[in-house]
């Protein structure tokens, strides 16, 4: 048996976790979000969530492990996931991919959406909403008049938190050096030390809250998704399922952008041929967009 892993609670008595406490968490955290915490991950659970048992008066992982699976225990669910999903993201992260919308894809679904087509494109584990803004940026880049065509950007998050951040538009000199200097001038004014997204992008974007592995309230089709560096932290069969729902909403012509680190799965590659690093271009097939089944 591992010995528990400790941490000190501002001079408090230390807090541990034994195994029975971190297979209870780490069974409740892949059931409500498909995040899979390995034995690995037991410091970096005690250490997160330290502060969350001192705010409530908890002296064990035990007694937290009570409170999360009480009845009422839904809103402090939401509160563990929101202490151990990882959010680290920036803006025009994996450059390459914003050139591709630039240079490949957005010609033409701008020319589509001129002859009256309905464009959609999803940001799926948004986070604070970078990826997203930067997307809209790339699309006013080329149609200064999106807002008046039927081209809208929905941006889905597990963590209600992030997404706080992200409706706000605003962040900070280090969280937006990533926008080129060109993008930064045009699309985002400096208020109180933050640079705040303009409101010709805002009006292109929706954020909302989505679990990726609960039912999801959106049919699509969307013509482009992204949804990159979120899988990795799932197992493989909640990979699999994930790279099929995906699929089901790209119709034939649709693109998918995924993680420097991911790979689509066999059961997913046969409706998609690779269109660049990580890129791929729905081609084959007609699976099911609930169920990903073929």
């Amino acid at each position: 048996m591992n010995a528990p892993v400790t941490t000190a609670m501002n001079g408090t008595p230390e807090l541990s976790i034994g195994d029975r406490e971190f297979a209870a968490l780490a069974k409740l955290v892949h059931g409500e979000s498909g995040i899979v915490l390995a034995d690995a991950k037991k410091g970096l659970v005690v250490s997160r969530l330290a502060r969350r048992l001192r705010d409530l008066g908890l002296r064990s992982f035990g007694e937290y492990c009570h409170l999360l699976q009480a009845e009422d225990g839904a809103d402090e669910r939401s509160k563990l996931i929101s202490a151990l999903t990882t959010n680290v993201t920036k803006f025009y992260r994996e450059d390459h991919h914003f050139r591709s919308l630039e240079e490949q894809i957005f010609p033409a679904l701008i020319a589509r959406a001129r002859g009256g087509d309905r464009i959609r494109i999803w940001s799926a584990g948004c986070s604070t909403g970078e990826e997203p803004y930067s997307i809209a940026m790339e699309l006013l880049e080329l149609c200064s008049d999106a807002a008046k065509l039927d081209i809208r950007i929905l941006a889905t998050d597990i963590d209600p938190q992030v997404l706080a951040v992200a409706s706000t538009g605003q962040y900070t000199e280090t969280a937006s050096a990533g926008i080129p200097e060109s993008r930064r001038a045009r699309y985002t004014s400096l208020r109180n030390g933050r640079y705040e997204m303009s409101s010709a992008l805002r009006e292109l974007i929706t954020f909302a809250p989505l679990n990726l592995v609960g039912q999801w309230p959106i049919r699509g089709p969307f013509d482009v998704i992204f949804c990159r560096n979120v899988v990795i932290y799932f197992d493989a069969a909640t990979q699999e399922r994930l790279w099929q729902r995906f699929a089901g909403l790209i119709p034939v012509g649709g693109h998918l952008f995924i993680g420097h680190s991911e790979r689509l799965g066999r059961s997913a590659e046969r409706f998609f041929t690779t269109t660049g690093i990580t890129q791929y271009r729905r081609t084959h097939g007609s699976p099911d967009p609930t169920t990903g089944a073929s």
